[in-house]
């Protein structure tokens, strides 16, 4: 079978590429390069230019071919720009999970079968492949900890059959070790944990860099003033620290308007809600065939028993068997089957019990 193996320059997508070619596959480095600054490693993103040498050197070193893609354009276009327009609309955009679906995963799988002919496309991802009521569906990775199925789940229907993860079944650890068994120069290359283009900056501070300060007011759920802000983009729902105002009881924000400029902020119980309505859903599965299936509303929350979903025109209404707090417009709700991923969609509005 012909490989493509999308190279981080990582440990984790250099041992996929390992794995694959000590099983006879033909395989191919293909690595994406988003921009061309140079990023210290302190800022452990991805993607950089020294993360592009170190996905050809062990190319080299695996006696398989590479290429990198100059797709800086793309990605900014359909990320960096959706991540942008998405704050300054009051919500919070989960960039990785749309990365996966337009650019970097589900959509370079498309893109390599249709100017390459490669049957498919591996990744570094923690994520398991598996048969589920008679299709090819992503599964949580072995090692729960490192799991990142979730963000995944915008990934369109049509391109799980061109994915594959090597590494879905490994701990961190074995990953590791495989690489030093090989001597891999990547076996201790830190993870990148940062969204990769904000370069080390908070979201609101890199949004202020490019949009300017937009002032506001921080606004009690009661309706009087109680500071003031330099943009909603500095802030999410659910979040209680950095909030800049003093008050006698712990506040969260409760809510963006953009439309008024105004964080409105409230007390913990306030940020429960039951039902979520979903814009730009994905289904894996189709509903009709779905059995118990619960949501994940935010990385590493709790998954949630979903109760009953409802189809309102292009959004789906999902009620949940009980309140969370977790939820945020922007942010992607994923659905699971036990630990089978049968899509997800993203969260436009919460209500209330």
């Amino acid at each position: 079978m012909r490989f493509a193996v999308g190279m981080s320059g990582g440990v984790d997508s250099s041992v996929a590429a390992l794995i694959l070619k000590e099983a006879g596959h033909e395989v191919i480095g293909v690595t994406l390069r988003f921009y061309k600054e140079i990023c210290g490693d302190e800022l452990r993103v991805c993607c950089s230019p020294k993360d592009v040498r170190d996905a050809a050197y062990i190319s080299e070193r695996l006696g398989i071919p590479h290429i990198t893609l100059d797709w800086e354009k793309l990605f900014q276009k359909r990320v960096v720009q959706y991540f942008v327009e998405g704050y300054m609309e009051s919500k919070t955009p989960n960039p990785c999970a749309i990365c996966n679906r337009d650019v970097k995963t589900g959509y370079l799988a498309r893109y390599l079968k249709e100017v390459a002919d490669l049957d498919r496309l591996a990744t570094g991802h923690y994520a398991r492949t598996t048969e589920y009521k008679g299709r090819k569906l992503i599964k949580r990775a072995k090692d729960i900890s490192k799991d990142q199925s979730y963000f995944l789940a915008l990934i369109k229907r049509e391109d799980l059959d061109l994915l594959d993860f090597p590494i879905g079944s490994m701990s961190k650890e074995e990953v590791r070790k495989m690489a030093r068994l090989h001597k891999l120069p990547v076996a201790e290359k830190r993870d990148s944990q940062e969204v990769c283009f904000l370069m080390g900056k908070t979201p609101g501070e890199f949004i202020e860099a490019r949009e300017g300060v937009k002032e506001g007011l921080i606004v009690h759920k009661e309706g009087y003033i109680l500071g003031k802000h330099r943009g909603t983009y500095h802030f999410t729902v659910g979040q209680r620290r950095g909030l800049g105002v003093s008050y006698h009881r712990p506040l969260y924000v409760l809510q963006l308007k953009g439309d008024e400029n105004k964080v409105i902020v409230g007390y913990e119980e306030d940020l429960y809600r039951d039902t979520i309505l979903l814009g730009d859903v994905n289904f894996h599965l189709p509903l009709e065939e779905w059995g118990d299936v619960h949501a994940v509303v935010r990385y590493r929350s709790q998954p949630v028993r979903i109760k009953d979903v409802q189809r309102i025109k292009d959004h789906y209404l999902i009620r949940l068997e009980r309140p969370i707090k977790d939820t945020s417009p922007g942010q992607v709700c994923a659905f699971y089957d036990g630990d089978v991923l049968l899509g997800g969609g993203i969260i436009e509005f919460v209500e209330a019990r």
